[in-house]
């Protein structure tokens, strides 16, 4: 049986990068985003510099439909999928109560609601055929409120818990499931999107590489989380002997995204 990774937000930043990888290590792939042109640009390519089968699923996940046409996408073309990357997401900078109604539906929508359900639609025939593993994309604001990025910090809280509880349903099945959640990346869509000034970033920007490297290890390990770098293991660690309150204006200072009032 051929098997596939499947890779959402496959068209920038982390998602592309990771497609590029699984694809120069022989994996066959089925790419998710929203832009069609961008996905079967980065196909063509990947076919013609890796030999792989790329399949390319054009979708929209902050819509209600979107991860069951991803899931119907691979049934109608017969792709067993056995490795499942949930990486599309992204922020809103700046103050809750100054965001607007439709960027939070959005975010609930890809950032949450997706990834839950992309998970309980690919897990059964995962647990079937006892093997695969899913990859959840969540971020070192999984671990405490950022000022400045609440709704997202929250959102990346419940990809982390969610991925945590699910690990232990599925011991013993032959899938796994882990979360990697790295810190501020070099990705400059990304922060346009949000509205962020990565110039009042305090915090250290590491490269998509690096995130590349962190699901690496994710697929061929056994860990229920994976902290990218040193720095994002110390600093998960040392929020175990200080208050919240300022370990949450730590994280404010250091994302720099908080408006002034």
């Amino acid at each position: 049986m051929k098997y596939y990774t499947l890779i959402t937000g496959a068209s920038t930043g982390i998602g592309k990068a990771l497609a590029a990888d699984f694809a120069a290590s022989g994996d066959n792939l089925v790419l998710v985003a929203r832009s069609g042109q961008k996905l079967e640009e980065l196909a063509g390519e990947l076919r013609r510099s890796c030999g792989v089968d790329v399949r390319v699923c054009s979708q929209d996940l902050g819509q209600q439909e979107g991860p069951a046409s991803v899931f119907g996408f691979c049934s109608a073309e017969g792709l067993a999928v056995d490795r499942l990357v949930n990486c599309a997401g992204f922020s809103v900078a700046g103050s809750f109560a100054g965001m607007p109604e439709e960027e939070l539906l959005q975010m609930a929508m890809v950032n949450m609601v997706a990834v839950a359900a992309l998970t309980r639609l690919f897990l059964p025939s995962m647990i079937g055929r006892r093997r695969g593993v899913v990859v959840n994309i969540a971020s070192l604001a999984a671990f405490q409120g950022v000022p400045g990025m609440a709704y997202y910090s929250a959102t990346k809280a419940f990809v982390l818990r969610l991925t945590e509880a699910i690990f232990e349903e599925l011991r013993g099945s032959g899938v796994r499931i882990c979360a990697v959640c790295p810190g501020f990346i070099d990705n400059d869509q990304f922060y346009n999107r949000a509205g962020h000034d990565r110039r009042r970033i305090h915090g250290p920007i590491s490269s998509l590489e690096v995130v590349v490297a962190a699901v690496r290890r994710a697929v061929s390990g056994r860990s229920i989380q994976v902290l990218p770098t040193l720095l994002d293991r110390m600093m998960v660690f040392s929020q175990r002997f200080l208050p919240r309150t300022p370990i949450i204006k730590i994280a404010g200072f250091f994302a720099g995204a908080k408006e002034k009032i």
